[in-house]
């Protein structure tokens, strides 16, 4: 409850990356990438006489339910819909949600025992929300949802431990100039509580050592393998996503910063157009001799998310639409009112430092989503805490992450075999696995299909081709296609293994 207890309106975005979106008929859900969207948004409302109930409201006035019917004849996941609490179908209690923490995100429990599921794979399970108790365990991670505040309290803000929002349990009621808010039930403020206090940009990058930043667009912001240019990409384990942070020394220090990437290389703004004719300039990583006001960023906050200003009054920027535009970065003002959110960033803290009472560095690395199972639960792997600490007189030395199997990229050919790749956005997983009949079986689990080959691409001519032998060594990442058998491309393979 302490995720819902401060806010008035939220998002929630499920382990797809994607948000809870009430559709404009009124009556049903699914989700979107589009985190602008106004269906996006829920109010919350606290049941009266039930200690830990919520309904959630949409943007229509209709309330997210829990219905009875069959989301798909034969399978066990029902609908989700919209509908007035006052409504006969499926009872007044189907709009009622008992949040439920896992780790740094929460499940919603409905009436029935069941969990809000983001459901994945192919369709019409893709974008589709259902209400399901998960049975295998690559589809745990499907009813975790992460909590982001629209609508905040008028001076304070909860800090949250994903980023550098701090959790305090010491107190048993939730303290703003240590008296409790009014408007908060007393069955929230007999949970465990969080200490609230007033929240500036510089409280996102206070104690991290290493951040990823995520653009409007759901993608990271990358260091090229060059060494000079940065870009935007959706796969954010990569270290060139990673920036260690650096206060700027001096009478502003308190409010700027550095961001330096896996190259040691600091992000600039440099004054070089990005194209002949165009506002945005070129936004770089570079090394200079003597670091200037060019490497240096002022975090502005905006609501949940941070805007980066440089000296000159421009903000970085993650650009969209067609190439050349495509995954580009540069800093700019934004003068449309279309890509007045291109220049907000989440901030994902990777690194925290803390400074423990007898001076020590202690660094405790934050392993999410993108680096582990997007399907696995908190407390196991996934988007949880996976720490590892080592304390030092001197310095700050933070120990490689465990191992936990290689990454698995892939996509789903349709019934003629084609996969398009470009726009048809992919999923992963763990596999601790080396053989191609393991990999095929968790296959099968992940994607629902029965009955796929498993194949990837020819480096050369780009054609695909089934995995007959071992995976390659050292846990290296895989991209791989998973081809039904019953499709043209599938059937064409069985047939050249049986000549």
């Amino acid at each position: 409850m302490e995720f819902f207890a401060s806010f008035t309106s939220i998002k929630l975005r499920s382990h797809l990356c994607k948000y809870l979106l009430a559709n404009d008929d009124r009556q049903t859900v699914r989700q979107t990438t589009k985190a602008s969207a106004e269906g996006a948004i829920w109010s919350v409302e606290f049941v009266e006489g039930k200690i830990g109930a919520i309904r959630l409201r949409s943007c229509y006035g209709r309330y997210l339910s829990a219905s009875d019917l069959n989301f798909l004849l034969g399978a066990t996941g029902k609908k989700v819909t919209l509908q007035t609490k006052y409504e006969k179908v499926g009872a007044p209690w189907s709009v009622e949600w008992e949040p439920v923490r896992d780790g740094d995100r929460v499940k919603l429990m409905s009436w029935c025992g069941t969990y809000l599921r983001g459901n994945g794979v192919t369709p019409p399970w893709r974008n589709s929300v259902t209400h399901d108790e998960p049975r295998f365990s690559s589809t745990k991670g499907w009813i975790l949802w992460d909590v982001e505040a629209v609508d905040e309290t008028p001076k304070y803000c909860l800090l949250m431990s994903r980023r550098t929002w701090s959790m305090s349990n010491s107190s048993d009621e939730f303290s703003a100039s240590g008296k409790s808010s009014p408007a908060t039930p007393k069955s929230v403020r007999r949970s465990s509580t969080f200490q609230l206090k007033s929240c500036s940009a510089m409280d996102f990058f206070r104690n991290a050592k290493t951040v990823r930043l995520r653009s409007h667009h759901d993608k990271y912001l990358v260091a090229d393998n060059d060494e000079e240019s940065v870009n935007q990409d959706r796969s954010g384990s990569s270290k060139t996503a990673r920036w260690s942070v650096e206060f700027a020394s001096g009478a502003s220090s308190d409010s700027i910063i550095r961001l330096k990437s896996c190259y040691g290389k600091y992000l600039t703004a440099s004054n070089q157009p990005f194209l002949l004719g165009m506002t945005g300039r070129k936004v770089l990583q570079t090394l200079p001799r003597r670091l200037d006001s060019s490497v240096e960023w002022e975090p502005v906050r905006e609501g949940s998310q941070v805007k980066l200003k440089t000296r000159y009054g421009n903000f970085l920027r993650a650009n969209g639409g067609l190439p050349p535009w495509r995954n580009s970065v540069t800093h700019d003002i934004p003068s449309r009112t279309a890509t007045q959110d291109w220049i907000l960033w989440d901030i994902d803290v990777v690194e925290i430092q803390v400074q423990s009472a007898n001076h020590k560095a202690a660094t405790i690395e934050h392993m999410d989503s993108l680096d582990f199972n997007p399907s696995s639960p908190p407390s196991a792997a996934g988007k949880s805490s996976n720490y590892s600490k080592l304390e030092s007189t001197d310095s700050t030395v933070s120990l490689p992450p465990k191992s936990d199997g290689r990454t698995i990229y892939y996509h789903v050919a349709d019934e003629s075999g084609d996969v398009d790749e470009d726009t048809v956005e992919g999923s992963s997983f763990m596999f601790k696995g080396n053989g191609v009949e393991e990999l095929t079986r968790k296959m099968e689990e992940e994607t629902g299909i029965k009955g796929i080959i498993v194949c990837t691409r020819n480096p050369l001519n780009g054609n695909l081709y089934p995995l007959r032998l071992q995976l390659p060594p050292n846990n290296a990442t895989m991209h791989v296609v998973a081809v039904p058998e019953s499709s043209k491309l599938g059937k064409d393979f069985e047939k050249q293994r049986l000549l």
